[in-house]
């Protein structure tokens, strides 16, 4: 019996255009005391990346397909199709790598090979929505002579960083990256040369760029209600949302605030399922508070680490949003006073009725992706899988 074990080396979360590295290792398991005769073989042996796609029916309608590539494999068959009964189509693939052929392994004796692959920069993200689902898989297949073919998958997860591969380092400028001082700067050609950052460095650093102080006035038909400051618009997956609430100068009491922070799934008009479709919203943090005669108060939602980063396909774009509900008084409430020489206690009762109304905005934010480092801490893809043929 053979034994074939995958190993990512670094983790199972990657940005598209990374490289991926598995170590594959092949070993002959059978008992040491059976005959020195008995060596096993394998014919051949393949490894393959693909993204598999899937659609909901109740939400998108999707084009035929130009092509009519079989999703079936014969028992005794050599062609080599990673995606063999899985859901839905297959929309991206590298080549296939051969790792060998006719391996023969002696009882006990073991092979190892490295499997490394570019991942397609132009990829979408790894994303599992209420409408599609885009997944990620290594898959390596085995196959002993006039026997059927064996498949080992290795789940993993892609971030999308938008613009990363049109980017490129400025000659001059400071970087906000952290700098090495123990590197020595004064290294390089006759130009001078700058240091040279990895794909993952430059997203760190473009990430680290991204911010903008926002303000905005929160009015009602009846005055002012308040002021929101944010500190920028676009964040890191993890990364927390704060926000803060000024009500010092409002003409219109506010009574119940309420943040949401929300992704929403919206559907390309080619492939919506009937016209007029609304976004499918998803919910992944919120903020509730009473506000009545408060002067300031702040929020702060979390981003999830596991989530997806924004992004736009063929079919579907994924944004980010901050939803906010204020429940406003529609007139506006003196706040009640008191003298405070009178000797005689007062206890003040809050009015039983209020005329109020809700006022509602959506406030888009962009979601980037964080170090896969980081992400790959929470993700519960394994790293190491294992099969016996």
């Amino acid at each position: 019996m053979i034994d074939v074990q995958a190993r990512l080396v670094r983790g199972s979360v990657f940005l598209a255009g990374e490289l991926l590295e598995c170590i594959l290792t092949f070993s002959n398991t059978a008992p040491h005391n059976v005959s020195s005769t008995a060596c096993e073989n394998l014919a051949w042996a393949s490894a393959q990346i693909h993204c598999q796609f899937h659609a909901s029916e109740s939400a998108v309608v999707l084009p035929p397909p130009s092509t009519t590539g079989l999703d079936v494999q014969a028992e005794n068959e050599t062609v080599f199709v990673p995606n063999r009964g899985e859901r839905g189509q297959c929309i991206l693939s590298t080549a296939p790598k051969i790792l060998f052929c006719d391996l023969r392994l002696d009882v006990g004796e073991s092979k190892t090979y490295i499997y490394s692959e570019i991942i397609p920069p132009d990829a979408v993200p790894s994303f599992r929505g209420q409408a599609v689902k885009y997944a990620y898989k290594l898959t390596i297949g085995c196959q002993r002579v006039n026997s059927p073919i064996k498949l080992l998958r290795v789940p993993f997860r892609v971030l999308v960083f938008p613009g990363l591969r049109d980017y490129r380092s400025p000659g001059d400028g400071e970087s906000v990256a952290p700098a090495n001082p123990f590197l020595d700067e004064d290294v390089g050609d006759e130009e001078g040369c700058k240091r040279d950052n990895s794909l993952l460095e430059v997203a760190t650093e473009l990430i680290m760029e991204a911010t903008a102080q926002r303000t905005f006035n929160i009015t009602s038909p009846w005055g002012k209600v308040g002021r929101f400051s944010i500190g920028r618009t676009v964040y890191r997956l993890g990364e927390d949302v704060v926000g803060s609430f000024d009500f010092s100068n409002c003409t219109v009491p506010c009574l119940h605030l309420t943040v949401l922070l929300q992704s929403e799934e919206i559907v390309s008009e080619a492939c919506r399922r009937y016209a007029g479709q609304a976004p499918l919203v998803t919910t992944h943090a919120h903020h509730n508070e009473a506000c009545v005669h408060m002067l300031s108060t702040h929020a702060m939602l979390p981003l999830p680490l596991q989530a997806t980063p924004s992004f736009s396909s063929e079919t579907v774009a994924l944004k980010w949003r901050l939803h906010f509900q204020f429940i406003v008084a529609s007139e506006p409430k003196e706040v009640p006073s008191f003298d405070m020489d009178e000797h005689e206690s007062r206890v003040w009762h809050s009015t039983e009725t209020v005329e109020a109304d809700t006022l509602s905005w959506d406030l888009p934010i962009t979601v980037l992706p964080s170090n896969p480092l980081h992400a790959g801490t929470v993700c519960q893809l394994p790293t190491f899988t294992s099969i016996s043929i």
